[in-house]
């Protein structure tokens, strides 16, 4: 797998709305859900769509794992309610890199929703533009298929794995001093 869609797959978790921040937002219909992430510009070489089965614990689990790390890393994370949807603005420092990004979610998390994130980041990755634009459209497909269990995620190229299992290898981990 290439950089570039190894770190579009790390940004996955940030951009579902269940990880938006201070504002609980609804969690999304159990089921199959598919998640398309574009980049205008990209080409297509940079798409990626993946399949994700769901259920409110599970989106509520993926919240709360996430939402010490923004904590730590994000000086800044508002989310506000709007006629159509959500908006959320933050500003977050990871590894050396300064990025402040607004995001515009709208839709309905039972059956579709979009987010469109706009970024500027002080020192981008070599090869990734400072500048960025995202688009995540999610559609709820069906319930999740036989032999299918919530956390489930297939990737590009087939790849299966589970976040509750990344979360277990996560805690084994050395903690940071």
């Amino acid at each position: 797998m290439s950089l570039r869609r190894a770190i579009w797959l790390c940004a996955l978790p940030l951009l579902l709305p269940a990880a938006a921040g201070a504002i609980e937002l609804p969690t999304r219909k159990a089921g199959l859900w598919e998640l398309k992430m574009a980049r205008p510009g990209g080409g297509g070489a940079s798409d990626i769509t993946i399949l994700h089965c769901t259920d409110e614990a599970t989106d509520k689990r993926m919240t709360s794992s996430l939402q010490p790390m923004a904590n730590e890393t994000c000086s800044k994370q508002e989310t506000q309610k709007t006629a159509t949807g959500y908006v959320t603005d933050s500003v977050c420092d990871i590894a050396g890199m300064n990025t402040t990004s607004h995001a515009v979610v709208t839709g309905d998390f039972n059956s579709a929703y979009t987010v469109e994130v706009t970024s500027n980041t002080d020192k981008p990755l070599p090869g990734l533009p400072k500048e960025g634009h995202m688009t995540l459209q999610a559609k709820w497909l069906s319930p999740c298929k036989e032999g299918q269990k919530p956390g489930d995620i297939v990737m590009p190229g087939g790849l299966k794995m589970n976040i509750v299992d990344i979360e277990k290898l996560k805690a084994l981990l050395p903690k940071s001093k």
